[in-house]
């Protein structure tokens, strides 16, 4: 399995201004599996210490942070020497045991020669109240889902994704069909490292369902492991309540229309905030206009996102039966699928942060602005081929943007829109297949 964090992680085990450091995702998204390989192939030895199994190295964090002692306990339980720049140390669920997130601190002041990597929870860790968070003392990756092309690879079709890579839109559109249907099936089997790797191995459709099932079942005992139990009802009733927004045509947001008399916003800053913490939703703001920043000018309405597209199809019951089919593709979900896996694409790709866009009483929306360079760019996703770019035009009108994009299961293309006053802009038909490189896109026409 190949996951492209491992560059990251390699090229700071050659940076001699390395801290230790942290990986941040949500449960199962593969932060364990990534250390030990990382460890694997690039060190001698690793000493791997797992806070929920470990006692003895529980214990001997919860003492103190004194790290000689720290270290020469950490040689003696693993029986390795911990040789500067030949040896990895593995910090593993380390929300299981909150000092170790403030004695991360000292290591960098005092052991910074020892290569550290860490990983946790994000739901432990924001709830590990006390510790004191070490600031500007670690370096940090935000671990997702596999993207589209991580799946291209575990599935096999390197050809495909190595095309991908390198922009060979001539060879990739004569190849969209195989294509489609590859990200039909990705769609199903989603990002989680566990459920690709399953599918790899067995093609076996109602495995990787049985596997997403108890995922969900684990988030959701997890609601009453960190929380209160009335916290934890309304924690569940947000989470239920999401797929069934995400249907709508309207996809903001809106409390208000959930069953049993719905919710005051207000009272779901709280649940939002929670599975904020623990990475199983994602957040995209409105703004009213697309000038830089665009943090400057949220207002109050956003859409709430799942962490992985798999998930989202297995929460809404998904038959995949219907959900592979060319023609009737997610019936009332296609939409709400799509732009899953466009945000979840652009998260994984390096992207910080999403916004979408709506005009002041009127029914014009550009389901996302991504910056680039200092300019900012109108996506929008459509779910299939039809190329009606309504929305687009209007933002246009209103911000005369040099590029717009237009995400959907059409060919790449690049055309001029003229419009009638004179002016206009071009119209980037990016596939939905090519989505995960789209940054590199607009960063080129940045140049």
């Amino acid at each position: 399995m190949y996951r492209e964090k491992m560059q990251e992680l390699e090229a700071w085990k050659g940076n001699r201004r390395r801290k230790p450091m942290l990986l941040l995702g949500a449960r199962q998204v593969g932060k364990t599996w990534l250390m030990q390989e990382f460890g694997r192939k690039n060190y001698k030895e690793v000493a791997y210490i797992r806070f929920d199994q470990d006692t003895d190295m529980r214990n001997s964090f919860m003492r103190d942070s004194q790290v000689d002692r720290l270290l020469n306990d950490i040689r003696l339980f693993t029986g390795c020497q911990l040789a500067p720049g030949e040896s990895l140390i593995i910090l593993d669920e380390i929300q299981e045991c909150p000092p170790v997130i403030a004695a991360l601190k000292f290591f960098c002041e005092e052991a910074r020669e020892q290569h550290i990597v860490a990983a946790g929870s994000l739901l432990g860790l924001s709830t590990a109240g006390g510790t004191g968070f070490p600031v500007g003392k670690v370096n940090q990756i935000d671990m997702h889902p596999m993207s589209f092309m991580e799946f291209l690879l575990a599935m096999g079709m390197d050809a495909y994704a190595e095309a991908i890579h390198r922009h060979r839109w001539d060879v990739l559109n004569r190849m969209s069909t195989q294509l489609e249907d590859m990200l039909r099936l990705y769609y199903y089997v989603g990002g989680m490292p566990e459920a690709v790797s399953l599918f790899a191995e067995t093609k076996d459709y109602v495995a990787v369902r049985i596997y997403q099932t108890e995922v969900l079942r684990d988030y959701r005992n997890d609601f009453g492991k960190h929380a209160t139990a009335d916290e934890s009802r309304r924690i569940a009733r947000v989470w239920d309540y999401i797929p069934l927004q995400l249907a709508q045509e309207n996809r903001q947001f809106l409390p208000h229309n959930m069953q049993n008399g719905g919710m005051a916003l207000r009272q779901t800053r709280q649940p939002l905030q929670w599975l904020k913490d623990a990475g199983l939703i994602h957040t995209v703001p409105r703004v009213r206009t697309g000038q830089v920043p665009l943090g400057g000018y949220v207002d109050n309405a956003f859409k709430v996102y799942s962490t992985d597209v798999g998930l989202l199809s297995a929460q809404c019951r998904l038959d995949r039966r219907v959900l592979l089919k060319k023609n009737e593709v997610f019936g009332q979900y296609k939409g709400a699928l799509t732009e899953q896996y466009v945000m979840q694409q652009l998260l994984a790709s390096g992207v910080p942060e999403l916004y979408y866009w709506k005009a002041a009483q009127a029914q014009a929306e550009v389901d996302f602005l991504v910056t680039a360079g200092a300019q900012v760019f109108p996506v929008e996703v459509k779910a299939e081929r039809n190329l009606r770019a309504k929305s687009l035009k209007s933002y246009y009108k209103r911000h005369e943007n040099h590029f717009a994009v237009r995400c959907s299961m059409a060919p790449f293309s690049s055309e001029k829109v003229q419009e009638v006053r004179g002016g206009g802009y071009t119209l980037l038909d990016v596939p939905l297949w090519a989505v995960g490189e789209l940054p590199n896109v607009l960063e080129e026409l940045c140049e």
